[in-house]
C-alpha cells in the first residue's frame, strides 16, 4: 500500500528550488533591466537586493544563467498577453487595433524589460552560451506574430501573404524602432508604433 512517505521525493515536495530561483530572479530583474548585462555583476545584484552574493551564486552558476532565466520567464508571460487580442477580434480592422494597442502598452510599460531582451540577443552574437535561449525565445515570438497573421487572414478570408520569419521581422523591426524612440524620451513612440503596425498589417498580412 502506497503512503505519502513512499512517494518519490519530487512528488512529495513542491519545487522549492525552482520557486527560490524565480524569487531571486524577480529581485534581480530591476537591477539587470536598469543597468544592462555589461554593467551588472552578481555582486551588484546582491547589493541591490535582500540576498547575499553567495545565495545568488548557489542558485545561478553565473550572471549569464541568471539573465537567461529572467528574460525567458518574462517573455513567456509577455507572449500570452496577445492572446486576448486574437480571441476578441471580430474583423481584420478590429484585430489590427487590438494587437497594435497591446504593442503600444508593452513598449511603454515594459521598456526596460524589452531593452534587456535586446541586450541579451546582442550578447548572443559574441557569447554562444546565450544562443540556445535566444533561439528559443525568438521562436516563441515568431510563433506569436504568426498566430496574429493567421487570425488576420481568417478574418479577411484570404491566405497570409508573408512567411512567419517575414511577419516577425517586420513587427520586431517596428517594435525596436519604437523602443529606441521611447527610451530616448519620445512620449509619442507607443502611438507611433501602433499606427505603423496597423498600416503594415493592412497592407502586407494578406
Amino acid at each position: 500500500m502506497s503512503t505519502p512517505m513512499n512517494k518519490p521525493r519530487a512528488e512529495r515536495r513542491p519545487d522549492k528550488f525552482g520557486d527560490r530561483r524565480r524569487e531571486l530572479a524577480q529581485s534581480a530583474l530591476l537591477t539587470l533591466a536598469q543597468r544592462g548585462y555589461a554593467n551588472t555583476s552578481l555582486r551588484d545584484i546582491a547589493n541591490n537586493s535582500d540576498f547575499t552574493h553567495g545565495v545568488l551564486h548557489y542558485y545561478f552558476a553565473d550572471k549569464n544563467e541568471l539573465m537567461i532565466f529572467v528574460v525567458r520567464e518574462y517573455k513567456v508571460e509577455c507572449v500570452k498577453r496577445y492572446d486576448t487580442a486574437l480571441e476578441l477580434a471580430n474583423s481584420p480592422a478590429d484585430l489590427c487595433v487590438r494587437f497594435a494597442a497591446a504593442l503600444n502598452d508593452t513598449v511603454v510599460e515594459d521598456a526596460e524589460m524589452h531593452r534587456l531582451w535586446y541586450d541579451m540577443r546582442a550578447q548572443s552574437y559574441f557569447d554562444e552560451s546565450f544562443r540556445p535561449a535566444v533561439g528559443e525565445i525568438e521562436k516563441g515570438l515568431e510563433d506569436m506574430i504568426w498566430r496574429v497573421a493567421v487570425r488576420y487572414s481568417e478574418l479577411d478570408h484570404a491566405p497570409p501573404a508573408l512567411t512567419p520569419p517575414q511577419a516577425y521581422a517586420l513587427i520586431d523591426g517596428l517594435f525596436q524602432q519604437a523602443l529606441l524612440r521611447w527610451l530616448g524620451g519620445d512620449t509619442t513612440a507607443g502611438d507611433y508604433l501602433a499606427a505603423q503596425v496597423i498600416d503594415v498589417m493592412e497592407k502586407l498580412f494578406t
